[in-house]
């Protein structure tokens, strides 16, 4: 993926009413606008906005079935889309895990540093 899509793909994630979205259909399968409607506590032109922010990340897509409008979940894309999410994860699990073996190294060069001092002060007491 490249940044940008990257950056789309997380900006579309990050709002609870399209997860929400999302989630009704990776449940239900393929359904109608006028259905997601009835199931979420936004109106439907907030549902109509967040299906296009969705489509347009590739997450989910449409199609026609006479005067309706079905939408699905695209199982490639949402699974790229994890393993996205897992890749970034385990790079931020190495970094916490350099930064945790820095600041250990700090804590035990500090309590040498102290012991020595203590030591050097009853010596020369």
């Amino acid at each position: 993926m490249t940044a940008q899509a990257d950056d789309d793909l997380w900006s579309a994630v990050a709002d609870p009413s399209r997860r929400r979205v999302l989630d009704l259909l990776i449940n239900n399968g393929e359904v109608s606008a006028s259905w997601l409607g009835r199931q979420v506590p936004f109106s439907r032109q907030a549902v109509s906005k967040h299906l296009v922010v969705l489509e347009e990340t590739g997450l989910i897509s449409r199609r026609k079935q006479g005067r309706e409008v079905l939408y699905q979940v695209e199982a490639d894309r949402l699974d790229q889309a994890a393993r996205a999410m897992a890749d970034l994860a385990a790079q931020w699990d190495r970094r916490l895990a350099a930064i945790k073996r820095l600041a250990e190294a700090a804590h035990a060069e500090d309590r040498k540093r102290k012991q020595h001092n203590d030591q050097s002060s009853d010596r020369n007491a």
